[in-house]
């Protein structure tokens, strides 16, 4: 029993056709729960609690600064997962297309501000890596009606190089480990450059083809 009136449905008795406009609206919302948004959310949720571990006790204890890290790990490696999950089996939704940089951004920007606050990163260093990071995202946007860019393999590297230096500082390293973790983030600032210049030579790229061709259209259609 569904409690729901036989005119309801058009009185003929029958529930809506499943490939109807309610079934596909059913389906639509279903796949708002799927495993790749899930994990986009927990990376969220995680955001909060590393910073809350991250500032425990002042921030400088050994202990409250490796579960930091642990919570910063899960959140990298579903950042890994989620994208991977959603194009392979087509579990691609808005909400993920808006949550998963969302989600990418504030983790990773909890971590470098936090450690800059600690006084235990140069705020150089976070400065350069969010401006580039919030540049090519608007970047993204303002050539989004021209085309797409596509993520590289430098800036593959780059997000793995980042991940880990900023790992490496959550933990509180020293001797050796803390002059390596020195070198993994400086090749991480590197690379944040690099890509980032690449990232704007493909903009400017794109752009100047999707104006052409705008161009064309528009004197073919005159």
């Amino acid at each position: 029993m569904t409690g729901v009136p036989a005119s309801a449905a058009g009185g003929t008795g029958r529930a809506p056709a499943p490939g109807g406009k309610l079934g596909a609206a059913a389906v639509n919302q279903a796949s708002l729960w799927n495993i790749a948004n899930i994990l986009t959310m927990i990376r969220l949720v995680l955001v909060p609690g590393f910073v809350m571990l991250l500032f425990a006790d002042g921030g400088y204890d050994p202990g409250m600064r490796a579960w930091a890290w642990a919570a910063f790990a899960v959140a990298m490696i579903t950042d890994i997962f989620d994208g991977h999950l959603a194009r392979t089996y087509n579990l691609v939704t808005d909400f993920g297309k808006i949550a998963d940089p969302i989600a990418d951004k504030a983790i990773m920007g909890a971590g470098l501000i936090g450690l800059s606050l600690l006084g235990d990163l140069p705020w150089w260093v976070t400065g350069v890596i969010l401006f580039r990071e919030l540049g090519i995202t608007l970047m993204r946007f303002w050539v989004i009606r021209h085309g797409v860019i596509p993520a590289s393999r430098g800036g593959k590297l780059k997000t793995l190089a980042q991940g880990t230096a900023t790992g490496m500082y959550v933990l509180a390293l020293t001797g050796p480990l803390a002059t390596l973790r020195f070198w993994v983030m400086a090749v991480a600032v590197v690379l944040t450059v690099v890509t980032g210049l690449d990232y704007v030579r493909q903009a400017m790229v794109l752009r100047r083809k999707g104006l052409a061709a705008q161009r064309s259209a528009g004197g073919s259609a005159s």
